[in-house]
C-alpha cells in the first residue's frame, strides 16, 4: 500500500530540476540513494561530487559545471567541507537549497536567503517518500 501511494503521488508532483552536491557512487551514502529516488520520481537532475562515477544512469561530475534553471540544490556536504562549494552553489542561482541532516550551516543559510534563495533543513529522502519534494 505504501509503495502504491508513493508511486501515485510521485507521478503528480511537479518535476524539479535538481543538482545533488556531494554525490557519491557509494550505494551506502545518502546522496546515492537520493539520486536513485529523484531519478525514479522523474526529476531531471545533475550530480556533482569529488569522485567520478554514475548512479542510476546519472553521471557524477567533478568539475562544478554551470547548469541553468536549477530549481533545487540538495546538499550532502558537511559544514567543514562546504567552503569550496559556496560560490558554486550561489552561481547556480537555485530557487531553494535543501540542507540534509548533517549539512546544516546557519551562516550559509543566511547568505543564501539574503540572495533570495529559499533554504530548507530537511531530508530529501523523506520529502520524496512523503510526496512533498
Amino acid at each position: 500500500m505504501s509503495q502504491l501511494f508513493n508511486t501515485e503521488f510521485s507521478t503528480n508532483m511537479t518535476r524539479k530540476y535538481t543538482v545533488v552536491i556531494g554525490a557519491s557512487p557509494n550505494p551506502q551514502r545518502y546522496s546515492h540513494r537520493a539520486i536513485e529516488m529523484l531519478s525514479k520520481a522523474g526529476h531531471p537532475l545533475e550530480a556533482v561530487g569529488i569522485r567520478n562515477g554514475e548512479v542510476s544512469g546519472v553521471e557524477i561530475k567533478k568539475n562544478k559545471p554551470n547548469f541553468k534553471d536549477v530549481d533545487t540544490v540538495t546538499l550532502y556536504v558537511g559544514p567543514r567541507n562546504q567552503d569550496s562549494w559556496i560560490d558554486y552553489i550561489k552561481s547556480l542561482k537555485p530557487q531553494r537549497v535543501i540542507f540534509n541532516p548533517g549539512t546544516e550551516n546557519l551562516n550559509l543559510e543566511n547568505e543564501l536567503e539574503e540572495l533570495g534563495i529559499q533554504t530548507e533543513r530537511a531530508c530529501t529522502l523523506v520529502l520524496l517518500s512523503a510526496g512533498s519534494y
